[in-house]
C-alpha cells in the first residue's frame, strides 16, 4: 500500500518525504484551493526538489492546454483531475500522462455507474468525500460502499484518513476493497494550518502503516 501526502506549498518538507517513506507528493494547482501552491513553489523550485516520490498534480476542470503547460513546467509524473472532467476529456490527456480520475462519495452510490465510464480512460481512480465545491472536507465516507462493490481498477482511498484509522486501513486491504486498493492519500488531518504538514504525525502514521 503505497502513501500519497497532498496539499504541499513548503519546499523544505517535501524534501523529506524520502527519507519518511512518501511515494507520492501532491500540488494543488487550483485556484480556489487553500492549498494553492502556485505562489509557494516555482517551476524552478520544483525542479530543485529531487526524491523518488513521484509528483503529482491536482486540477479542477482546467483547459487542455492550461494542464499540459503546467505539467512541462512543473515536470509532473502524474494528474489528479478533481472536477467534472468528462471521460473524452481524461483520454485526451492519458495520452501524455498517468491519470488519476477523482470520485466523491455520499456513502449510498454504486460504484458502476460513477466509474465504468471511466474505466479504459484513466490509470487509476480515487474515491473521496462528497462535499461542496471541490475541495478537501476532512470527513469520510463509508468505506463499506467500497466492499459491497470492489473497484475494478487500482484506485487511491481518500476523506478524512487520520492516525487512529491505520488498523481499519489493514483491515479494509485485506479484505474483498483491498485487491485493488493502490495507495492512501492523506491531506488535512495531518496538517498544523493549510499545506504545513505536522512532520512528526506523519511520520508516525506511516511507521504503524508500513
Amino acid at each position: 500500500m503505497k502513501l500519497k501526502v497532498c496539499g504541499n506549498i513548503l519546499p523544505e518538507q517535501v524534501k523529506a518525504y524520502d527519507d519518511l517513506g512518501v511515494d507520492m507528493a501532491g500540488f494543488n494547482f487550483y485556484p480556489s484551493s487553500p492549498r494553492y501552491m502556485r505562489q509557494k513553489i516555482s517551476p524552478e523550485k520544483m525542479k530543485q526538489l529531487k526524491g523518488k516520490f513521484a509528483r503529482v498534480g491536482i486540477f479542477v476542470n482546467a483547459r487542455y492546454d492550461e494542464l499540459v503547460r503546467t505539467v512541462e513546467e512543473y515536470r509532473l509524473d502524474m494528474v489528479q483531475l478533481s472536477g467534472d472532467e468528462t471521460p473524452e476529456y481524461c483520454n485526451k490527456i492519458a495520452d501524455f500522462i498517468s491519470v488519476i480520475k477523482v470520485f466523491r462519495l455520499a456513502g449510498k452510490e454504486h460504484l458502476d455507474p460513477l466509474t465504468i465510464p471511466y474505466k479504459n480512460v484513466c490509470d487509476f481512480f480515487m474515491f473521496d468525500t462528497a462535499g461542496t465545491g471541490y475541495g478537501s472536507t476532512g470527513k469520510k465516507f463509508n468505506w463499506k460502499l467500497l466492499e459491497k462493490s470492489p473497484p475494478s481498477k487500482p484506485y487511491f482511498l481518500s476523506g478524512g484518513i487520520e492516525l487512529s484509522d491505520v488498523e481499519k486501513l489493514k483491515n479494509l486491504a485485506a479484505g474483498p476493497a483491498g485487491v485493488k486498493l493502490f495507495a492512501v492519500d492523506v491531506n488535512s488531518q495531518f496538517e498544523m494550518g493549510a499545506g504545513v504538514k505536522d512532520m512528526n504525525k506523519l511520520k508516525q502514521f506511516i511507521d504503524q502503516l508500513k
